[in-house]
C-alpha cells in the first residue's frame, strides 16, 4: 500500500504517458487496417481516409469505448490474487509492451493485432510476474475463442454481402440503374447498424439512457438520415458511357465509392469502440486502483472514467495522423484487388461484427476480422484472386504477437519492480 501512497501520482502519470503511447499505436497500426479497404479500392484517397478515420475514430472511441474496456480492465486478472502494488506496476508493464512491440510493428509494416499485443502483456505479467492463479483463465478462453470465430463470422457476412451485390446488381440486365436503386438500402443498413450499437451500449458514461424503443426510432432516423444523404449524392452520378465501353461496371462502381465512405465511416466508428480499450482498459484498471488509495475491490468496480476515453481517443487520431501512412497499404492491395463493391461488402461485414461484438465487452481483432472479410471476398471470386504468399505472412506476424507482448511485459514488468518496490 505504501507504493501507491507514497508514489500515487507519479505513477497516474506515467500511466497516462504509457497509455496515450500504446493509443498512439492503435492509430499508427490497426487504424491503418481499418482503412485500407477504402483506399486499395480507390474509393478514398489516403489523405481523406485519415480525415474520416480521424473524426469517426475519435467518436468510437469516446462514445461507445466503456464496454469493452471493461473487459480488458477487469476480465482477465483476478483482483483477489494480486496486491494492488502489482497491478499497477504490472497494468503499466503491459502498456509500455504493448506499445513498444506496435512501434517495432508499424516501422517495418506489419499490419498486427492490437488486441493480441495487450491481451498477450496483461496474461505475461499476471502469469510469470504474479502467479498462475492470477490470471482469469475461464474469462482468456472465450476472449481467444473469439479470434478465430471473429474472421470467420465477419468472412461469411461478406461472403454473403458480395453476393447479394452480385445478384441484385451486377449480374442483372441493368446494373447502373439497380444500383441506385439498392445501395441506398445499403446506406440505410450502415447508418442502423452504428447508431443502434452507440444508443444502446455507448453512451451511458455521457449520462444519456434510453429505453429500447426509443433507441430504435433514433437508430432508425439516424439510418434514414444516412440513405437521405447518399441519395442526395448518388442523384449527382450519371452513366459514363466512355469509361463503360471498357469497363462494364465503371459507372457502378462509382455509386458503390460513394457508398464506400458511408461503410469506412462505419468501419472507423466501430474500431475506435472496439479497440481504444486496449489502450485504455490497463488505464482505468491503474486509475481505479490509485484514486480508491489500493483498494482493488472499489478500483475494479469504478466506472471508466470519461478522461481516460478521451486520452485513448486523442492518442489513436494523433498516432493516425503521424505514422499511420506505414501500414494502410498492406490489406487494401496486396491480399487481392479490390473495387468499391468489393470493398463495401468487405467493410460492412467488417463493423457490423465489431460493433456485435463491442456490444457484448468482447475485445475483438480489428485486424483478424478485416482480413476474414477481405479473404471472404476473395473466396467468392475464386481461390486464384488471392495473394497466398501475402496472407501466410500477416497469419505469421499474427501468431508472434501473442508471446512478443507477454515477453516485453514480464521484462518490464521486472524492471518496474526492481525500481519502486
Amino acid at each position: 500500500m505504501s507504493l501507491i501512497a507514497d508514489y500515487g501520482l507519479l505513477l497516474l502519470v506515467l500511466a497516462c504517458l504509457f497509455g496515450f503511447f500504446m493509443a498512439w499505436g492503435v492509430g499508427a497500426n490497426d487504424v491503418a487496417n481499418a482503412m485500407g479497404t477504402s483506399v486499395g479500392s480507390k474509393a478514398l484517397t489516403i489523405k481523406q481516409a485519415i480525415c474520416i478515420a480521424m473524426v469517426f475514430e475519435f467518436c468510437g472511441a469516446y462514445l461507445a469505448g466503456g464496454e469493452v474496456t471493461e473487459t480488458i480492465k477487469n476480465g482477465i486478472v483476478d483482483a483477489e490474487a494480486i496486491t494492488p502494488d502489482l497491478m499497477v506496476l504490472g497494468m503499466m508493464s503491459a502498456l509500455l509492451a504493448a506499445g513498444t512491440w506496435l512501434l517495432i510493428a508499424t516501422s517495418r509494416g506489419w499490419p498486427v493485432s492490437t488486441t493480441h499485443s495487450i491481451v498477450g502483456a496483461v496474461i505475461g505479467f499476471a502469469a510469470v510476474g504474479v502467479s498462475m492463479e492470477a490470471v482469469q483463465w475461464a474469462a482468456v478462453g472465450p476472449i481467444v475463442a473469439s479470434w478465430v470465430v471473429t474472421p470467420v463470422l465477419s468472412g461469411l457476412v461478406a461472403f454473403g454481402l458480395f453476393m447479394s451485390v452480385q445478384k441484385l446488381i451486377i449480374n442483372t440486365d441493368n446494373p447502373f440503374l439497380n444500383a441506385k436503386r439498392f445501395v441506398p438500402l445499403y446506406m440505410f443498413l450502415t447508418g442502423f447498424m452504428v447508431a443502434i450499437m452507440t444508443l444502446t451500449k455507448g453512451l451511458k458514461h455521457i449520462g444519456l439512457e434510453l429505453n429500447s424503443n426509443q433507441n430504435l426510432m433514433l437508430a432508425a432516423g439516424v439510418g434514414v438520415l444516412v440513405m437521405l444523404l447518399g441519395i442526395a449524392l448518388l442523384s449527382r452520378i450519371t452513366v459514363d458511357e466512355e469509361a463503360d465501353k471498357d469497363f462494364h461496371y465503371a459507372s457502378v462502381e462509382k455509386v458503390f465509392a460513394v457508398l464506400m465512405v458511408f461503410t469506412a465511416c462505419a468501419m472507423a466508428f466501430a474500431h475506435g469502440a472496439n479497440d481504444v480499450a486496449n489502450a485504455v482498459g490497463p488505464l482505468a484498471a491503474i486509475v481505479g486502483v490509485i484514486q480508491s488509495g489500493g483498494d482493488l475491490t472499489i478500483g475494479s468496480k469504478s466506472a471508466v472514467p470519461g478522461w481516460v476515453l478521451l486520452l485513448g481517443a486523442v492518442g489513436i487520431v494523433i498516432g493516425l495522423a503521424t505514422y499511420g501512412y506505414k501500414v494502410i497499404a498492406t490489406i487494401g492491395k496486396e491480399i487481392t484487388e479490390l473495387t468499391p463493391s468489393r470493398g463495401f461488402a468487405a467493410e460492412l461485414a467488417t463493423a457490423s461484427t465489431v460493433v456485435g461484438a463491442s456490444a457484448i465487452g468482447l475485445p475483438v481483432s480489428t485486424t483478424h476480422t478485416l482480413v476474414g472479410a477481405v479473404l471472404g471476398i476473395g473466396i467468392a471470386r475464386g481461390i486464384g484472386a488471392l495473394n497466398l504468399g501475402v496472407i501466410g505472412s500477416i497469419f505469421m506476424s499474427w501468431i508472434i504477437t501473442l508471446p512478443a507482448g507477454a515477453a516485453l511485459s514480464i521484462f518490464f514488468f521486472f524492471i518496474m519492480r526492481g525500481i519502486f518496490l
